[in-house]
């Protein structure tokens, strides 16, 4: 009795609905002619081959709809392309911060400064971060400038090809890091392969001047940080020759050094000093 009492509802239902579909009146379709319309005036607003500029080009050219004219592949990104790119970036964007801006020698100098306090986890690692981030944007910020003045804006204006806003894109970072860089680790690997080397930047690629950027930036952090270290040294021994003489041999020298190494810092304004002078080494 189930089944025949489905089966009378499901023809029920669909004598209903054959029954609305043909007491529904049918709506009339029109076309329209898009050059002349309802009436003999054209509604093509500007005859073909009278745009000047790219933005004319890019203008609605027909009165009554949407259109998009685009000539030779000129114009703005397209929204699925343009959310592609932009998941792109973000995913090799850990990436390009660490190898490519000033990241790597601020963060490692900043550790350096932790161990040299030896306060072990204060600041903890998210300040530490968080602060190298916001001196690499700082510190980049000319370079991010130029970047989307020179190679992101006149791309999406349509003005230059995908190739050329690459290099002009890569150009700026160029610039930036080859200052940074020592001869010596351009040679180094320009060596190993096998290419010669004219002294100029823009005979360095990419594969070479990177690796080179990352070595002379890690040599310069550790430096750095081998000077920080040399006063909170010096505390130290002086700590442990002291207990050394009170006859505390058993009381560790750095617990009683640390809160010394803590008032020296403060006092001397160690966090102005030590990330004022650093991100001066950048310019």
């Amino acid at each position: 009795m189930n089944k025949k009492h489905k089966r009378i509802r499901v023809i029920i239902c669909l004598l209903v609905t054959v029954g609305i579909l043909c007491i529904q009146d049918s709506l009339p379709v029109f076309a329209a002619d898009l050059n002349t319309g309802d009436s003999e005036t054209s509604t093509v607003l500007n005859p073909p081959g009278t745009a000047d500029t790219p933005e004319e080009l890019n203008s609605p050219n027909v009165g009554n709809v949407f259109t998009l004219t685009m000539n030779d592949g000129n114009g703005e990104l397209n929204g699925a392309l343009r959310i592609f790119l932009t998941l792109t970036l973000i995913a090799i964007a850990p990436t390009l911060i660490i190898m490519m801006t000033s990241f790597t020698r601020i963060i490692i100098v900043l550790h350096f400064t932790r161990a040299a306090l030896n306060t072990q986890t204060a600041p903890p690692n998210q300040i530490l971060i968080g602060l190298a981030l916001i001196l690499t944007f700082f510190i980049m910020e000319p370079t991010i400038d130029r970047i989307n003045t020179e190679a992101v804006q006149p791309f999406e204006n349509g003005l230059i090809e995908q190739e050329e806003a690459l290099e002009r894109g890569i150009q700026p970072l160029r610039e930036f890091m080859y200052p940074q860089t020592q001869t010596r680790d351009v040679e180094l690997f320009m060596d190993i392969a096998g290419d010669t080397w004219d002294k100029d930047l823009d005979s360095i690629p990419m594969s070479v001047l990177v690796p080179s950027f990352m070595i002379s930036e890690l040599r310069r952090a550790f430096w750095i940080g081998f000077m920080i270290y040399i006063p909170f040294i010096v505390i130290d021994m002086v700590v442990a020759s002291t207990l050394m003489s009170m006859g505390m041999m058993m009381l560790p020298p750095t617990t009683v050094s640390m809160p010394f190494k803590i008032l020296l810092f403060v006092l001397a304004d160690g966090w102005s000093l030590v990330i004022g002078n650093l991100v001066k080494t950048f310019y």
